[in-house]
């Protein structure tokens, strides 16, 4: 492929991830985020629209997470949609499966073409763990989604294995298994969001919080980010490689 051709569709790329931002954050009522019967509103029309056709709208969800990864989206808004759209189990599902495609279609993009930016941009900040990753590029990258990579941002998460040139099925695959913990969280998070704006008239932050669907994922968050800490700890800290 011409590097003209390149630059071209390199633009193109970059002019569809705005347009696309633009049409989701204008599509949202901002005037409204402060009232609560607002949020009734689209939780009542969302259960009546996902019911009447479980099937397509789990297909119409699947595509759309693929693209909004793909774009350089966030995960977690992804997440807590999935789990207000469709449960805690359902959403856990769905979500990991698309998520873990569109950051493979984020990697190939950002593989093919901006690699040379990517490696100029993050290879001094991630040179310390270039070699571990290159050791056992499945085990370490599995390692390093399940603790949340790092705290890097998830989109430059999806890039960072550019630097190591990863192999795609690893890439996926340990990716995969490494959003399920956190993602069933996130995800039963939404479920216990919906929960709640379905069974109370006007919102309270105390009794939100209190709501065990609510309390609980956080709990199991709190123990999976100090579990997280000690994996970090014993594969990732200078002194133990």
């Amino acid at each position: 492929m011409s590097k003209k051709l390149k630059i071209f569709l390199g633009i193109s790329y970059i002019f569809i991830l705005f347009t696309f931002l633009y049409f989701i954050f204008t599509s949202i009522q901002i005037s409204r985020l402060g009232d609560f019967s607002y949020y009734k509103e689209i939780q009542s029309n969302l259960e009546i629209y996902i019911s009447l056709n479980l099937i397509t709208n789990l297909i119409y969800f699947f595509i759309f997470s693929i693209i909004w990864v793909a774009l350089l989206g966030f995960g977690s808004p992804i997440l807590i949609i999935s789990g207000i759209l469709f449960g805690q189990w359902l959403g856990t599902f769905v979500s990991v499966i698309s998520i873990s495609t569109g950051a493979l279609v984020l990697y190939s993009i950002g593989n093919f073409f901006f690699r040379g930016l990517v490696i100029t941009i993050l290879e001094k900040k991630f040179e310390k763990y270039i070699k571990l990753f290159q050791q056992n590029e499945f085990f370490y990258f599995f390692i390093y989604r399940f603790i949340g990579g790092l705290g890097v941002p998830f989109g430059l998460q999806n890039l960072i294995p550019i630097l190591f040139g990863m192999k795609k099925m690893n890439y996926f695959l340990s990716s995969l298994f490494g959003f399920i913990p956190g993602f069933f969280i996130f995800n039963t998070i939404g479920s216990g969001l919906n929960n709640y704006i379905e069974k109370n008239e006007s919102f309270s932050l105390v009794e939100l919080v209190l709501t065990p669907g609510i309390y609980i994922p956080i709990a199991m968050f709190a123990c999976l980010m100090i579990f997280s800490l000690l994996i970090k700890k014993k594969f990732f800290d200078d002194r133990n490689r």
